[in-house]
């Protein structure tokens, strides 16, 4: 699966050197997540006067640092070590990990890693003279900003540009209310001060799935209940079907297309009860520990002036936005999860740059058309291009080349023999068109993928140059021969 980030070169060339001076600053920013950070950083070395608003008062990087992407990798690294000595050596005097840690010593190892995030965020701000308040942000025209305070204390501020990465929040649930108690979300998971025994996620999203595994590696019996039909149909069969056998190898139950009726404490049995059926099924009940409520997300987009000044959104609420991150709003541009799809941490990294680029009349060079989709579950997979059925309905004369981690000494070393990597290229031209992993390290290597696909190169590449033994990498030099061998017993000469 990929993601469109940009076909096309720089395409306008602004100079508003003149028309900046008329205003307090040639950009502000609302929201200092991974859009709003790298538009900041970008403008930054091109000289240009930058205020940063940021609504928390606590902290900086928005739920990429803080409630999304660091924590929960960090809790994943963490866990994946206890599950990686579990696996080698099994458990400790018959003991589950739950009762051997602690959730406190990893929440202490997710708090240093959000620190030195923090800090880092601060010293770049700081380093490149951008100007950071602490207020919630209000457009009031293309190019004035009203920020609030905490003690209500309101002041506006001018600029040149305006650019909205507000983010998003999580989604809240329908049938019952999370009290950050029993009923969590993705931001009081953060704060359980134990590994509980039995857990209930809602959704199968990527967080949930994340998560779900996470736990699941420090023997948390986990069930998932799914809103919708199905999850990750979008990967490539052969890559879905590793990851259901990894979650029927955790003892993951997963029940698709339900709707929870009811939610309450048993008090006789000291649990939490769930209440849920699908559309063939009668009522049935779940006990569990916690409950842990991934169902979308929602934009960030109320309450900060988009209606006065005539913004358009979408019926979700995401703002529109061209090839520019531009809105229909001249001068005011809008990047990361308030824009809506991919919403990830990689693509709005490049969207914040992109749009501070086209704000400047900065080069930006040509950027490739698609970038890789990953999840950091245990196992992680990760892809990028097409996928082999994508392929065939492309038109494309398709021939695949597998590598499975049975077969890879670096896996086998590793005690990590789940995964597999699938390289899809055209028949006739050898050319690469998608590659798909699952397994340890898949969400790195798949940027040699990556880069041959964007260079337009072929499956000879991993076969012409020798990679480092043992590695994961290696797999690309296995699934390689794998397909030309295949070429080759089809009738065809290799080439």
């Amino acid at each position: 699966m990929g993601v469109k980030i940009r076909d096309k070169i720089l395409t306008r060339n602004f100079n508003n050197t003149d028309n900046s001076m008329a205003y307090d600053f040639d950009l502000i920013i609302l929201g200092s997540g991974p859009a709003g950070f790298s538009c900041s950083m970008q403008a930054s070395k091109y000289d240009k006067k930058v205020l940063m608003v940021e609504a928390n008062e606590n902290h900086l990087g928005g739920s990429w640092i803080n409630s999304g992407t660091v924590p929960s990798k960090a809790l994943r690294e963490a866990a994946s070590s206890i599950h990686k000595y579990t696996q080698q050596f099994g458990d400790v005097n018959n003991k589950k990990p739950y009762l051997l840690f602690q959730m406190a010593d990893l929440l202490k190892i997710k708090d240093k890693v959000l620190q030195h995030e923090n800090n880092e965020v601060k010293k770049n701000l700081i380093k490149n003279e951008i100007k950071t308040l602490r207020g919630f942000g209000r457009i009031i025209d293309a190019n004035s900003v009203e920020v609030s305070d905490s003690l209500g204390t309101k002041k506006i501020y001018t600029a040149d540009n305006i650019l909205i990465s507000t983010g998003s929040s999580p989604r809240p649930p329908k049938s019952f209310k999370i009290d950050h108690k029993t009923i969590l979300d993705a931001q009081s998971i953060l704060t359980l001060e134990h590994i509980p025994r039995r857990l209930v996620i809602v959704g199968a999203g990527v967080q949930a799935i994340e998560y779900a595994t996470i736990f699941a590696s420090m023997g948390t019996k986990i069930t998932i209940l799914n809103p919708e039909h199905g999850y990750f149909e979008y990967l490539d069969h052969e890559i879905k079907g590793i990851l259901d056998e990894s979650l029927k190898t955790f003892r993951i139950s997963v029940f698709n297309g339900i709707k929870i009726t009811k939610v309450g404490k048993n008090q006789l049995r000291n649990c939490t009860e769930l209440h849920f059926k699908s559309d063939s099924e009668e009522d049935r009940v779940i006990e569990t520990e916690h409950v842990l409520h991934f169902a979308g997300r929602i934009p960030n987009s109320a309450n900060i002036g988009a209606e006065s000044i005539g913004l358009d959104l979408d019926e979700a609420g995401y703002i529109k936005v061209n090839d520019d991150y531009e809105t229909n709003v001249k001068g005011v541009f809008a990047a990361g999860d308030v824009i809506g799809y991919p919403q990830s941490a990689s693509a709005s990294f490049s969207q914040g740059r992109i749009a501070a680029c086209q704000m400047f009349g900065i080069p930006i060079g040509e950027m490739s058309g698609t970038i890789p989709f990953s999840v950091y579950s245990i196992p992680e997979f990760s892809n990028v291009g097409l996928t082999e059925k994508e392929a065939i309905d492309a038109g494309h004369n398709v021939t695949v080349g597998r590598a499975y981690y049975d077969n890879i000494t670096k896996a086998t070393v590793s005690n990590n023999n789940t995964g597999m990597l699938k390289l899809v290229f055209d028949t006739d031209s050898f050319k690469l068109i998608g590659v798909h992993a699952i397994g340890a390290s898949s969400c790195e290597i798949i940027h040699i993928g990556q880069a041959v696909i964007a260079f337009g190169g072929d499956i000879h590449y991993f076969i012409s140059n020798i990679m480092n033994y043992p590695t994961y990498a290696e797999a690309y030099r296995i699934a390689a021969f794998n397909g030309v061998n295949r070429v080759y017993k089809a009738g065809a000469k290799y080439k």
